[in-house]
């Protein structure tokens, strides 16, 4: 069983165990004050295994189950093995490094709270973006388009969507899990940046 899988399981189990219990719901999710003030520093990494609802739940399992496995196979091939270790590393990293930005936002808030993997799995599929920047992504699983098309719109329409603040949706999440995502593959071998600028002009 792949990492990806067991991580998949992991969300799935602690999401449904949640929607039938409001106490661990509370406990799990991410408060900002809570962090901050009463130093519950768990809650930065807890929150990414629940879920608001079915529907949240099963687009962050299908998004993470699609660009999981390829990343993990790009982890394997580009940086020399130890592929689910080091998504493992990755996915779990990904969850505070993307919420760090909110727990600083809405520190004085005690009514703020987020839940959900959008984070790390916004961070995964810009992995495989940066390994493969031209590799078709389906939009509205539909209409395929390049990734790196993909994920400069992505970029640009979270980065907007952060400053209007307009719906619930945790679009700081997104932007900063989706720049960890491009930087990762770099941290860990800087020559890659070279890989990505030779595939990036190759189209």
């Amino acid at each position: 069983m792949s990492i990806n899988t067991i991580i998949l399981l992991v969300i799935g189990v602690i999401s449904f165990s949640a929607f039938s219990n409001s106490t661990i719901f509370y406990r799990l999710q991410l408060n900002s004050w809570e962090v901050i003030h009463r130093k519950q520093y768990y809650r930065v990494v807890t929150h990414a295994f629940l879920h608001a609802d079915w529907a949240h739940l099963l687009i962050n399992l299908f998004v993470l189950y699609s660009f999981g496995n390829a990343t993990t196979f790009y982890f394997n091939y580009y940086l020399g093995g130890f592929s689910d270790v080091r998504f493992l590393i990755f996915f779990l990293t990904a969850i505070p490094i993307s919420s760090l930005y909110s727990v600083i936002k809405y520190r004085n808030n005690p009514n703020y709270s987020a839940v959900g993997a959008s984070g790390a799995v916004s961070a995964v599929v810009f992995a495989s973006i940066f390994f493969e920047p031209y590799s078709p992504i389906l939009l509205f699983a539909i209409i395929p388009i390049p990734g790196i098309v993909f994920g400069a719109v992505y970029l640009g329409y979270s980065a907007y969507m952060s400053r209007k603040q307009v719906d619930n949706i945790g679009h700081d999440a997104h932007l900063w899990g989706a720049i960890y995502g491009l930087l990762f593959p770099v941290i860990t071998r800087p020559e890659l940046i070279n890989l990505f600028l030779k595939k990036l002009i190759s189209f």
